[in-house]
């Protein structure tokens, strides 16, 4: 059935821990991404998104209010979110669409571990639902991938049985169909959670995995055999997991060719439903993995490998297929230029920026670079690792708050961004203009580079967010 509507329909969908770097129609040959790869010809490519924050929650907090870590105040992982913002899916909703919500949710805990307990997992109906009021199949998070549940309206868990990208894909395609009968718009978000660790064959299916078994991966051209000084315990490395760097990298791009095929089916769903034409779709990620880069592994750092995200938006007849976008794209702009492409209000706290002309072709104002910031440690109220970073369309600049390193890097000489240019004195007047246009960022955030602790301190009691977010440091 064909719908006939004033507002199109929305798929939002986001893959955990897939860097920009390991899709093929990014330039990766050993990638098996056919689908993303044919959705990337029919789409706008924002070909300099980036991870505002590249950590699970501090993304997802970002996304759905379109504001910063340091107004969400979800800086560290496994905290609970504060649901006292105006956020897209409270626009959605308000505006008349039918929403949706499957997959990891990763804004509920209040402890860090016992993640299967359902006072973790479970997200009741209600303001935590953050304005998803309509189809809710979602958890906390896990990163178990055979035979796992998800919540809908009650504790009770319900099984998901065999490998959960491919039984999530299923609950959205026949979500799909069955809104599509509807004169009402919808909105679906589905959040799948690989390929995010752990990289075990066990935790792939075998014929996705076989297509790699006999690939060679090796270590990336700028690992380092020390681990980074500011890395936090999750980004750390021993001898033996470093040994296992290219079974893992095996594992994880089975698991994007998997997440590829789903995606696929999506797309199928949607042709057969009859709403192409009328349906905004976004494939991208929450950000990337190191894999021994820079002597890391995991996220929550400044570098390539972590915060550049695929994000592809296809909308026949609206944005043209092929084009590519280099605005700085960020996390916080990602609400408001969907809604403004939607004809939907802004809320006046969003701190994003409406980039929908980019997406559209048109001309209008662009940020001079992502503002991209790092509270902590990723789960825990840990100093030390604290940095903010801008990336702009040539540059990466950044500073660590625990010694006041700086780091600048030429990120078109230089893509592996192995040679520091802070202390070059031939860049002295690019490193100053950084250093400016960082401290206007932050004081019109009100963000004073604020330790951990000290949001532990202030703006939580029992991992809860209790400030809101005119309550800044």
């Amino acid at each position: 059935m064909h719908q006939k509507m004033s507002h199109p329909n929305l798929i939002y969908i986001f893959a955990d821990q897939l860097r920009y770097q390991s899709c093929g129609y990014a330039g990766d040959t050993k990638a098996d991404t056919p689908n993303i790869d044919q959705l990337a010809k029919e789409s706008l490519n924002f070909c300099n998104a980036v991870s505002g924050h590249p950590v699970c929650a501090p993304y997802r907090a970002s996304l759905f209010t379109g504001k910063y870590t340091t107004s969400t105040g979800m800086v560290i992982n496994e905290i609970r979110m504060n649901p006292n913002h105006k956020c897209i899916g409270h626009v959605l909703t308000e505006n008349g669409y039918q929403t949706g919500y499957i997959g990891k949710w990763h804004l509920w805990a209040d402890e860090l571990g016992n993640h299967y307990d359902p006072k973790n997992s479970y997200t009741p109906p209600g303001p935590d639902r953050l304005g998803f009021d309509g189809f809710w199949a979602a958890y906390n998070f896990h990163h178990e991938y055979y035979d796992t549940y998800y919540h809908k309206d009650s504790p009770e868990k319900i099984t998901m049985k065999g490998y959960e990208p491919d039984g999530q894909a299923e609950l959205a395609m026949k979500w799909i169909k069955e809104k599509s009968a509807f004169s009402e718009p919808f909105a679906l978000f589905l959040s799948f959670g690989t390929p995010h660790d752990p990289w075990n064959r066990e935790n792939v299916p075998e014929k996705f995995y076989d297509r790699f078994k006999d690939v060679e991966f090796s270590l990336p051209k700028n690992y380092r055999e020390e681990n980074d000084p500011h890395a936090d315990g999750w980004a750390r490395l021993s001898q033996e997991e470093r040994s296992h760097i290219p079974e893992w990298k095996k594992v994880y791009y089975a698991m994007a060719s998997n997440l590829d095929w789903n995606i696929g089916r999506i797309l199928d769903a949607v042709n057969q439903a009859g709403i192409r034409d009328n349906t905004i779709l976004v494939f991208t990620s929450d950000h990337g993995e190191m894999f021994g880069a820079h002597g890391r592994r995991a996220k929550n750092i400044f570098y390539e490998e972590a915060v550049r995200v695929p994000f592809l938006i296809r909308w026949p007849g609206k944005v043209s297929a092929g084009y590519r976008s280099d605005a700085c794209l960020n996390t916080p702009d990602i609400m408001p230029t969907l809604l403004s492409m939607m004809s939907l209000p802004i809320p006046d706290e969003v701190e994003g920026m409406d980039l929908s002309h980019c997406a559209l072709g048109k001309e209008g104002p662009e940020p001079q670079a992502a503002l991209m910031e790092c509270t902590g440690a990723t789960a825990a109220w840990e100093d030390g690792h604290e940095w903010r970073a801008l990336r702009s369309k040539r540059y990466t600049y950044a500073i660590y708050r625990s010694d006041g390193e700086e780091l600048l890097f030429d990120d078109i000489r230089d893509p592996w961004q192995m040679t520091n240019l802070a202390k070059d004195i031939n860049y002295a007047g690019i490193l100053d203009g950084f250093r400016k246009l960082l401290k206007e960022r932050m004081e019109k955030l009100n963000d004073t580079f604020a330790s951990c602790t000290w949001y532990r301190d202030h703006w939580t009691k029992d991992r809860r967010i209790v400030k809101t977010a005119t309550l800044n440091p």
